[in-house]
């Protein structure tokens, strides 16, 4: 059974803290492997210089992440982040960002995936990041 974007965006509104939903993610797609999901563009998470904040490009790469083991598992079950590692390429001002979470492997008691970050209004990569969770329930 495929999990709709709603179903999704109901995971964030969920479980995930008041700081992160202030980040205004959404959901914009789903597949048995991956999630995208929109960063919209907002000046209060830019840093000196214009360029969107790194600890917000990371916050939405660990966020997409759970979605994407969510709607591989079919729904949303506690999980934490044990590694992330993200590698920032070119800075993001004035455009949404585009973050696809894809799983590389799912198992039983872990789950990896590969994050990209698009400038929406580029189409450029701005950032890539790989995650690793334990999976607790």
């Amino acid at each position: 059974m495929t999990m709709s974007t709603a179903e999704a965006d109901k995971i964030l509104t969920d479980n995930f803290a008041p700081w992160v939903l202030e980040l205004a993610l959404s959901v914009e797609a789903l597949g048995d492997d991956r999630a995208t999901l929109r960063l919209p563009w907002s000046q209060r998470l830019a840093r000196e210089g214009g360029g969107l904040s790194g600890q917000a490009l990371m916050a939405a790469a660990d966020t997409a992440t759970v979605i994407a083991v969510s709607a591989a598992r079919g729904a949303f079950v506690p999980m934490t982040t044990v590694q992330q590692s993200t590698s920032f390429q070119r800075a993001v001002t004035g455009s949404d960002v585009l973050i696809e979470a894809v799983l590389t492997k799912l198992g039983r008691r872990m789950a990896f995936a590969d994050i990209t970050m698009t400038d929406e209004a580029s189409g450029e990569l701005a950032a890539r990041a790989s995650t690793v969770y334990a999976l607790l329930g």
